[in-house]
């Protein structure tokens, strides 16, 4: 039997592209295994015609829900039924929630009460209060660069902007960690406080990891030493 967590894939098929299903299932995999997939819709919808093929190449359950009443989806009510029965019998270490819904808010603020971790896949479009809900939720819209193994970009995020929040969250990050007397921080402890406060993903910016995209802001200062790993630094 593996010892590895139980990871829950709910996706809302009314609401989500099969396009990146296997970027989410990539990610996801990051926190076990994902042995729960249940894809949520009504699939006499010729719209959901792409999810068919893939529901049986991921081995996805299709749950049917007929709606209800025309012009309104019961989808969003029976994936919630059941992530709450998944999270009482306690099946689970991890649910993935791929959807851009606000409807999905409530539930994410559920699941992390139990102390679970629960990541979000959807738009950049997505209510920034369900996306900061999730620990980390992914802009399926928006890719990483295509980045080698071995080469490591200079360049800002995708869109060749900085957001200026993002320079803020990390700046607040680092003041939040340890540091040494050179004023530099572990860059795996910014990392993991930056995540505390948001669904702060590298991913969302086009870069592969925390290295990468703190070495493009100008506002950093990133070296290596021997011992520590990666250190980084809060210029202006």
């Amino acid at each position: 039997m593996s010892d590895e967590p139980n990871i829950a894939l709910l996706i809302d098929a009314d609401n989500a592209s099969p396009d990146h299903l296997d970027e989410v299932l990539l990610v996801l995999g990051e926190l076990g295994t994902i042995n729960i997939r249940r894809a949520y819709g009504n699939w006499q919808k010729p719209a959901l015609k792409g999810w068919g093929n893939l529901t049986m190449e991921h081995s996805i359950l299709p749950v049917q829900q007929f709606d209800v009443v025309k012009g309104k989806s019961a989808t969003d009510m029976r994936m919630v039924i059941d992530a709450m029965d998944l999270l009482h019998r306690e099946r689970v270490q991890g649910f993935g929630i791929m959807s851009s819904d606000s409807d999905f808010l409530p539930l994410v603020q559920r699941i992390r009460e139990n102390g679970i971790i629960v990541y979000g896949f959807g738009t950049q479009k997505a209510p920034i209060s369900f996306q900061n809900a999730c620990h980390r939720f992914i802009h399926l819209d928006r890719p990483p660069e295509t980045i080698s193994e071995h080469e490591a970009t200079q360049e800002p995020a995708a869109d060749g902007e900085v957001d200026p929040q993002l320079i803020i969250l990390l700046g607040e990050a680092w003041k939040a960690s340890k540091r040494n007397a050179d004023g530099y921080a572990s860059l795996g402890e910014i990392g993991q406080r930056a995540k505390q406060v948001s669904s702060f993903s590298v991913r969302n910016y086009g870069f592969r990891s925390l290295s990468d995209l703190i070495r493009s802001l100008p506002e950093f200062d990133v070296k290596e030493t021997s011992g520590a790993g990666l250190l980084a630094k809060r210029l202006r």
